[in-house]
């Protein structure tokens, strides 16, 4: 009897044999490889002759098993499997897996978005998903991996690191200024074009609170424009409509280009409440995540610092 070949076959007859095995069918062998019931008889026909020995016996429209073929189909099986396993965690070693960071409109837009081109050079193989929601609910979803919400600190579910306080004071346009100089004294300011956000989270400062904090008059403000998001409001001060609450670190880039000047200098209002970035504590913890998290905290510790209220 002509020996058979102890060379290994190539992968895809013993993957054509096995399927057929366990499906007892070349049909059904076809349909789980996705390739023709005429590929699947050839392959299997091919590791027979490779190995000079019958693997099946094949009826009219039936196969079975032989003795070598199940003995050789519970030998290779293990090996088949440890192939796919290795196959399986090499890619998922070596798939990035994008970092979904939520965050307020007002920070994804203003103190995010200006800060992600330079991270995306630094960092060409991690992909941030990000979700801008005013919803607490919806930034602390399952699904998100990081969130940076305004509060005290206390998140139950989560690992919470303060990004940055939250000190608030008027800014206008420079053009708004010099055409409008009783924004600089603070009596004049409730008389000047005063751009409001409308609000239902009760926590939002607006003018009437401000001026209450800082020791003024809130009566008789002249409402200049209302507007229902904050990065709305921020952009209507620096096309000079008129002076609005600025937040420190997110009006930081405005006030450094001079597109916005603090026309009362340093007044201000710093409140108990801060900027905080949170981690679900349960959470599994993966390297682009870790990435994203230590570059948030860099930025925040590179960032200028507000004083507190004079």
């Amino acid at each position: 009897m002509k020996k058979g070949n102890p060379s290994l076959p190539p992968l895809d007859y013993l993957l054509a044999f096995e399927a057929a095995a366990e499906s007892q069918s070349f049909v059904g062998a076809s349909r789980k490889l996705n390739i023709s019931e005429t590929a699947i008889s050839r392959k299997v026909r091919l590791l027979e002759h490779h190995y000079n020995v019958p693997l099946f016996m094949r009826g009219h429209r039936s196969i079975h098993l032989t003795p070598q073929g199940q003995r050789f189909l519970s030998q290779i099986k293990p090996a088949l499997q440890g192939l796919r396993d290795a196959s399986r965690r090499i890619v998922s070693e070596h798939q990035v897996r994008p970092v979904t960071l939520a965050a307020t409109n007002s920070v994804a837009a203003l103190w995010l978005m200006p800060r992600l081109q330079a991270f995306n050079r630094a960092n060409k193989h991690i992909k941030i998903m990000l979700v801008a929601s005013d919803n607490d609910a919806e930034c602390l979803a399952d699904s998100v991996d990081l969130a940076i919400l305004r509060g005290s600190g206390d998140w139950p579910d989560h690992e919470a690191r303060l990004l940055f306080g939250e000190t608030i004071f008027p800014v206008c346009a420079p053009e708004y200024m010099a055409a409008n100089p009783g924004v600089q004294n603070l009596a004049d300011l409730p008389k000047q074009d005063l751009i409001e956000v409308a609000s239902a989270r009760s926590e939002w400062m607006n003018w009437n609170i401000w001026l209450s904090r800082i020791g003024s008059t809130t009566a008789d403000l002249d409402q200049a424009a209302l507007f229902n998001t904050y990065p709305l409001a921020v952009q209507a001060a620096v096309d000079g409509l008129g002076v609005a609450l600025g937040w420190g670190h997110l009006v930081d880039r405005q006030l450094e280009a001079g597109t916005l000047v603090r026309p009362l200098d340093e007044r201000q209002v710093r409140t108990e409440q801060g900027y905080y970035l949170l981690r679900p504590r349960k959470a599994d913890q993966f390297d682009e995540c870790r990435v994203v998290e230590d570059w948030l905290i860099e930025v925040s510790a590179a960032a200028p610092r507000y004083g507190p209220t004079p």
